[in-house]
């Protein structure tokens, strides 16, 4: 479907200098999504800095230090919209030591828009960010091979190099990757097809992010509605009212529909739902509603409703793959918070069995701890049962953070269940911690 009602949301990566600012800048200014000041200010610091011609890149950096280095550091999210689709683009950065800057983009994108310098071809980071688009499960992906007007527009480099990442591609197995020569500087196959590529039938840049299928979203699947907040009034209109509200996860949620609570495992049925001061018949995911159910039961903050029979088995003992994005290392005993949808529980870190070595998706056995940008997995145990999806199935009721108790900051992005890192041999790892009187021991 590709109305102007759908919404595509995607993230550009790369190594460093392959151009992903200015393949955005280039996507907003030909696709006239650029506003008559902004490219105005461009224009600006592009004569200021002694550039003949408007610097397209600085559409995106917006971070001084990123304008003096003239690389990213920070995400930059970008809204812009076609007659076909409205769009969220994430621009992330292409230094290793922003790695989990890419994660923060990619994990909720529907396409990863992956750049190579023609001239290079596919190297480490290459590598690495096509890696972290697997581990997220971005459904589509796109190799974007630039500067293809440095090597003089020859279909051979462009062949090798898809050849190459095709070969990669197919050991993560990533279902759906379509290459497309470019040339951002020039604009060469960005919005309008390229005169210099007459070997090349396939789709611009935008034809493609216009057309590309998103028709997996969350509304597939079983009905996932973690409670966010329990709505109890108590006036002389609604004495009894005790509604359950939320942002429906994943699925469709009926009226008369039988429903467990997970983790408690207690069953009704749900016997309205509101929808912006609106009674409807059903949900689709993702909207924000209230529920109510038949019965009067005890259900709180981070509970989560699902269809009777299609919920996961909640457990405390979870083996994840995981990136982790403090500078402080993650190690095996560590006291952390775990949040999943809406419910936040101590954990502790068991074991860390095997550490992701990227280049050749070997798992390094028993690493001892995760710096930062580190994939790798790891087992632990929370504190009360949590009704986690395998991440493969839901990228949100299949994902957590952990979170550092003390000051609250963000460590480790988690993906519950089997990704393509392999789990270290059995009895691997480092020995669970033991009881201790703070009331970490579960």
């Amino acid at each position: 479907m590709t109305d102007s009602t759908s919404l595509l949301r995607f993230a550009t990566a790369g190594s460093v200098d392959d151009g992903k600012s200015t393949l955005v800048g280039r996507l907003l200014h030909d696709s006239k999504s650029v506003l008559s000041d902004q490219l105005a200010a461009v224009e600006a610091a592009s004569r200021n800095r002694g550039q003949q011609t408007p610097d397209l890149a600085l559409l995106t950096d917006g971070l001084r230090a990123e304008r003096e280095q003239g690389i990213t550091i920070d995400v930059a999210y970008r809204y812009f919209a076609t007659p076909r689709r409205r769009f969220i683009l994430a621009d992330t950065p292409g230094h290793v030591q922003y790695t989990r800057n890419m994660v923060t983009g990619a994990s909720t994108a529907d396409l990863a828009v992956v750049l190579v310098d023609a001239r290079n071809g596919v190297v480490e980071q290459t590598r690495r960010h096509a890696a972290v688009a697997a581990l997220l499960r971005v459904p589509h992906l796109v190799l974007a091979v630039n500067k293809m007007d440095l090597v003089g527009y020859a279909e051979r480099a462009f062949a090798d190099i898809t050849g190459e990442f095709g070969a990669y591609a197919a050991s993560l197995r990533i279902p759906h990757v379509t290459a497309i020569p470019i040339s951002a500087l020039a604009g060469d196959n960005v919005v309008t097809p390229s005169a210099h590529m007459d070997w090349y039938g396939g789709p611009t840049v935008l034809e493609h992010l216009e057309t590309v299928p998103v028709d997996h979203g969350p509304a597939t699947g079983p009905a996932r509605f973690p409670v966010q907040y329990v709505i109890r009034p108590q006036t002389a209109e609604h004495p009894d009212y005790r509604g359950y509200a939320g942002r429906l996860a994943a699925g469709v949620l009926r009226v008369g529909e039988p429903v467990t609570v997970l983790p408690a495992g207690r069953t009704s049925t749900v016997a309205g739902i509101d929808a912006l001061g609106t009674t409807v018949d059903e949900a689709r995911a993702p909207q924000s509603v209230t529920v109510t159910l038949a019965d009067d039961l005890d259900i709180s903050r981070g509970d989560v409703l699902v269809p009777a029979g299609e919920g996961p088995l909640p457990t405390q003992d979870i083996t994840a793959t995981v990136c982790h994005l403090h500078d402080r290392p993650l190690t095996p005993g560590a006291r952390v918070l775990l949040k999943h949808t809406t419910r936040t529980v101590k954990a502790i870190v068991k074991e860390i069995p095997s550490r992701l070595t990227l280049n050749d998706l070997s798992p390094h056995p028993v690493p001892g701890e995760l710096a930062a940008n580190d994939i790798g997995r790891v087992v632990l145990r929370t504190s009360e049962p949590l009704p986690l999806d395998p991440y493969a199935v839901s990228r949100t009721t299949g994902s957590f953070l952990l979170i550092d108790p003390a000051d609250g900051s963000t460590l480790t992005a988690g993906m519950a269940g089997d990704a393509f890192a392999a789990p270290a041999a059995d009895g691997a790892g480092a020995p669970g911690t033991p009881a201790d009187p703070e009331g970490w021991d579960f």
